[in-house]
Order: structure tokens, then C-alpha cells, then sequence
């Protein structure tokens, strides 16, 4: 265990220390600028500030929208999946796994690229389909930007968690499928009413990683906003807190709105977990 605690120390407990540390204090320039910078204690100002920023407000209700639409498909898409590849009719098993999972090994900024590319008119063959179809479609608009976004996040994490799903489909036991057909159910029937019951927690666990990494949206959006006119610099929380760093050079500020939703993530994981832990004993 001790490399485990050395390493989590390091990369979590210490980080996340120090940004609770960071978060309390404040830097404030002197006279004109030309006297230097001073830091001084403010408590809980910097949280103050962070809840009360309309730019950090949208930004939460921008990801409340964003998770309604990608968490079901996600979910929903990779169960699909998973529920096919697992069907006693299908053919070539590990050449569609591969295929499926293989959007996820490309990097997300690689991948977030190679959308743009799909969604930019004039270089995308999509959109030489849609003008051969009669049809056009603006990725990048303000009614298709957040499906534009979930699509491109669910093509690179749709193939990992439908990974998780199978494996945990494999494990149902044999005689329990077996006894479902003895029964007269059907394909369908069985994948609804025995299959899916039966891996309650894995569904569980995958949404709330997605619920998780959907409130952390960065690489999407931060580049798509050079085309999608709708997304601001400070679109999303992490965005938020990037431009507040890096830009503003706010670090309390930042340090607090990191913070904070990080405790969002934690209430978010608690919910999660209560609402299946009462599906898996329903």
C-alpha cells in the first residue's frame, strides 16, 4: 500500500491542499501596479466571488443542459452495444469490440479536432452528404452546438463504457440465460428483464463516471468556441476556472471555483450512488 498512499498523497491530497490554501487568500496590486503585488488573507471572499459570477452560474447551467443530453446517450448508446455484441446472433465479437473502443485510445484534443473538421462546411464529407441530400445543418449554431458537442465526447467514451458492460454481461451465469430461453423468453425479452437487472452496478458505476467527467467539460467546447460563436471563453465551469488562472491571474478566485466543484463531483458521486443502490435493491 505504501506507493499507493505515496502517489495518492502527491497527486491529490497535496494538490487539493493547496488549492484550499490558495483559495483563501488574495493578491492586490499596489498604487498604479508599480509598487508590486501584496497578498493578504480574505477568507471566504474568494468563494463569495466564485458563487456570485453570472459567467460561473451559465456556466453550471450550460453543463446542466450539456449532461441532459450526453449522459442518455451515453448510457443508453453503450448499453445498446454492449447488448448486441453480447447476443447469441452476433458475428465477428471482438472485431466490432475493437472497432467500438477504438475511438477511445485517440487523445480527446486529437478527437475534439477531428470533429471540427467533420462539422466545418467546406472540408467535411457530412456536409458534402447533407448538400447532396438537400439538407444543411449548422454544427456550430446555438440549437446544435451542445449536440454537436455530446456527439463528439460519446464517440470517444461510448466504445470504454460499453467495454464495462460486456464484461459484466459475460459474467452472468450461463444457466440463468439458459433457464430464461427454457422459459420461452426471447432475445429481447431476456436482454430487458435477466441481463440488464443483472448488471445494476456496472450501470451504476459508469454513469456516475460520466456524470463526473461531464461536469469537468473543457476540451470540447474550449475548441469548438473558434467556430461556435455561442460558447464564450468561460462557457463551462473548468473553462471558468482556466480563464480566471491564466488569463485573469485570479488565483484565489480559481482555486475556489475548483473547489467548489469539486464538491459538486462528491454530491454528485453521493447522489449517483443513493438512486442506484435503490434501483439495485428494487
Amino acid at each position: 500500500m505504501g506507493p499507493f498512499v505515496l502517489l495518492f498523497l502527491a497527486v491529490m491530497v497535496v494538490p487539493i491542499g493547496y488549492a484550499a490554501y490558495l483559495s483563501l487568500f488574495r493578491e492586490q496590486s499596489s498604487g498604479l501596479g508599480f509598487g508590486g503585488t501584496r497578498t493578504f488573507f480574505s477568507g471566504i471572499d474568494n468563494y463569495v466571488r466564485a458563487l456570485t459570477a453570472p459567467a460561473l452560474q451559465k456556466g453550471f447551467l450550460h453543463i446542466a443542459a450539456y449532461c441532459a443530453v450526453y449522459i442518455p446517450v451515453m448510457i443508453g448508446g453503450a448499453l445498446v452495444l454492449a447488448l448486441l455484441i453480447d447476443s447469441t446472433l452476433a458475428r465477428a465479437k471482438r472485431f466490432f469490440q475493437l472497432a467500438a473502443f477504438l475511438p477511445h485510445a485517440v487523445p480527446g484534443l486529437i478527437a475534439a479536432i477531428i470533429w471540427v473538421f467533420l462539422y466545418t462546411p467546406g472540408l467535411s464529407p457530412i456536409h458534402q452528404f447533407l448538400d447532396w441530400a438537400g439538407t444543411r445543418v449548422d454544427f456550430f449554431g446555438d440549437d446544435a452546438i451542445l449536440f454537436s458537442m455530446a456527439n463528439a465526447t460519446a464517440w470517444q467514451w461510448i466504445g470504454y463504457n460499453m467495454v464495462i458492460f460486456y464484461a459484466a454481461l459475460q459474467a452472468i451465469p450461463r444457466e440463468t440465460l439458459e433457464a430464461a430461453i427454457v422459459d420461452g423468453s426471447g432475445a429481447l425479452r431476456t436482454a430487458l428483464s435477466v441481463k440488464l437487472p443483472m448488471i445494476r452496478s456496472s450501470v451504476v458505476l459508469t454513469t456516475l463516471f460520466t456524470c463526473i467527467g461531464a461536469i469537468q467539460l473543457f476540451t470540447e467546447p474550449e475548441t469548438f468556441r473558434y467556430d461556435a460563436t455561442g460558447l464564450s471563453p468561460e462557457w463551462s465551469p473548468t473553462m471558468f476556472i482556466y480563464q480566471a488562472a491564466f488569463s485573469k491571474h485570479d488565483y484565489g478566485i480559481a482555486a475556489a471555483a475548483s473547489l467548489i466543484l469539486a464538491l459538486l463531483g462528491a454530491l454528485l458521486s453521493f447522489v449517483v450512488t443513493r438512486l442506484g443502490n435503490r434501483w439495485k435493491e428494487a
